[in-house]
């Protein structure tokens, strides 16, 4: 077998694993969030609580899920290639050691800060609903230590190609938040008050120390034992530096960009920060299972394919895993825009979350929609710029997006008036105009990008995409005419059957249109199949 087709072969499978790993990951989370909404509600508890988190959770991005996981991994993967696999744990004992020194550092400074924090980020919100937001906020603080080593770990197992417990390990952070979060908001609070609130960000502590502590015993078996290492002039820790700054606004611009629509949703009343995090959530499943997964496995891959000088197997492997984006995506996408309120309905209409509530989260979720597959394909993009050394461009674009994101708020929610959806359909529409500003750029450094390949497949997924969105609409035309009235088991019945058709006949259409990269995940299962 030839080493292209046997990158090809072991990225699509870890791809698979990834892919299912982070799916279970986001299952839970819509879990979590469910119960939560039973529990809480849509209004101003959930708003304080979802705030609260959303705090640390940028951090999280900026220093942990975004700029460190991707910046450690790159050189992570460099080094072991150039220096051997006793300068690589060298590096990742330098780099924790450095982690757990700064990250407690602003643990503390946030938890001090926290009201100052709050007031500039929900500056919408009265004083008790501020208040019980800062209490929240310095109870969850510490989560952005414990998740930020859980990434360097989880980046140095996949630069050893174990992916499985690593997506995996974010499941084991909703258990314990759900769980522990549950039980100890009962116990403080029977009637699910604020004082339960309490419970919830205590179960995210819990949940952080799992999502670090499982992925542990296999950071063991790959060899590793960590000692700390003071000794941070190094040129490993300098490249992990000095790719950590531009991409930490590269790579959280999403994220900085959601706690923007954070700001403008608290002048919006109780319910618009909730309804929105739901959509958001709800959004981020498909990206979760197609878009992290191929960025997840691609990047160790486009950086060993950058260290040792191979362009053609670095063009070849970055315009196929945005090519499989938007084959996994574009389906994704139209049945999330069609089938939203009974999607919402079914998952979250329960307790004290009612229709209103419902028909306002999927406003937002048919907005946040139409940027998926530009999310997706960021995911790979921004880690081919890191991977060839140009990770100033993606921070320089970032900047733009911020920029435009902040316009489009402005003229969407409050000249357009039209609120909260506005913030939503900014957002997807800066996450598209942010992958065709990086692809172009992209596309004149490497001097080709097999554009007329993703072309046709595009054009040929619209084609399916088209059957797949006539189906969804007649079956909600039939069978989901009166879904607001209907009880949940036939109306759960109704949508399962309605996704099922859809998306036979969506990879149906495509494998009569011979989509190659349709085609050769077919030909992947069936390996697998034989080989089992």
């Amino acid at each position: 077998m030839t080493e292209p087709a046997q990158h090809e072969k072991l990225n699509t499978k870890a791809a698979g694993i990834v892919g299912l790993a982070v799916m279970c990951s986001r299952v839970l989370g819509l879990v979590r969030e469910q119960i939560f909404a039973a529990l809480f509600g849509g209004g101003r508890f959930m708003d304080a609580f979802t705030a609260a988190f959303r705090i640390p959770n940028l951090l999280r991005d900026l220093f942990a899920e975004g700029a460190l996981s991707t910046a450690f991994v790159t050189t992570f993967s460099k080094t072991a290639v150039t220096d051997g696999d006793a300068a690589a744990w060298r590096l990742a004992n330098k780099i924790i050691t450095l982690t757990i020194i700064l990250l407690s550092v602003l643990t503390l400074l946030g938890i001090f800060t926290a009201p100052w924090i709050v007031s500039l980020l929900a500056p919408g919100f009265d004083a008790e609903k501020a208040e019980l937001t800062i209490t929240l906020t310095r109870i969850m603080f510490p989560f952005i230590l414990l998740v930020s080593l859980a990434a360097v770990v989880m980046g140095m197992l996949n630069a050893r190609n174990v992916f499985g417990m690593p997506a995996m390990a974010s499941s084991f952070f909703n258990l314990g938040s759900i769980v522990g979060g549950v039980l100890i908001g009962y116990w403080l609070d029977p009637q699910w008050g604020p004082h339960a609130l309490l419970g919830l960000a205590i179960g995210t502590l819990i949940g952080g120390a799992l999502q670090l502590g499982v992925q542990l015993p296999g950071l063991a078996r790959v060899g590793y034992v960590f000692h700390p290492d003071f000794r941070w002039r190094d040129a490993g820790v300098k490249a992990v530096m000095l790719l950590m700054g531009p991409s930490v606004v590269a790579a959280s611009a999403t994220q900085v960009n959601v706690m923007v629509n954070t700001v403008f949703a608290s002048s919006l009343g109780d319910g618009p920060v909730f309804w929105l995090n739901i959509a958001f959530r709800l959004m981020q499943l498909p990206l979760g299972l197609f878009g992290v997964a191929l960025g997840t496995v691609s990047l160790p891959l486009l950086a060993r394919m950058a260290a040792i000088g191979n362009d053609d197997a670095f063009r070849s492997e970055l315009a196929r895993s945005m090519r499989l984006s938007f084959l996994l995506t574009i389906p994704a996408t139209l049945g999330l825009i069609l089938l939203a309120e009974p999607i919402i309905s079914v998952l979250y209409q329960h307790g004290k979350f009612g229709a209103t509530e419902t028909a306002q989260a999927a406003a937002a979720l048919r907005f946040y929609a139409v940027g998926l597959c530009g999310y997706a394909a960021l995911k790979v993009l921004v880690n081919a710029f890191y991977a060839v050394g140009k990770r100033k461009t993606p921070m320089m674009i970032s900047f733009i997006a911020v920029g435009t994101n902040l316009l489009l708020n402005w003229l969407f929610t409050f000249h357009l008036g039209w609120g909260h959806r506005g913030l939503a359909l900014s957002t997807g529409c800066v996450a598209t105009i942010n992958f065709v500003i990086l692809y172009a750029l992209m596309h004149r450094h490497l001097k080709h990008l097999e554009t007329t390949a993703m072309l046709k497949l595009f054009a040929k997924t619209l084609l399916a995409g088209a059957v797949l969105a006539g189906v969804c609409w007649g079956g909600q035309q039939w069978l989901l005419a009166d879904w607001a009235t209907m009880n949940f088991l036939p109306k759960l019945a109704a949508l399962i059957g309605i996704i099922i058709v859809a998306g036979s006949a969506f990879f149906a259409c495509a494998l009569l249109l011979k989509i190659p990269e349709l085609e050769a995940l077919l030909a992947a299962v069936r390996r697998r199949l034989a080989r089992k």
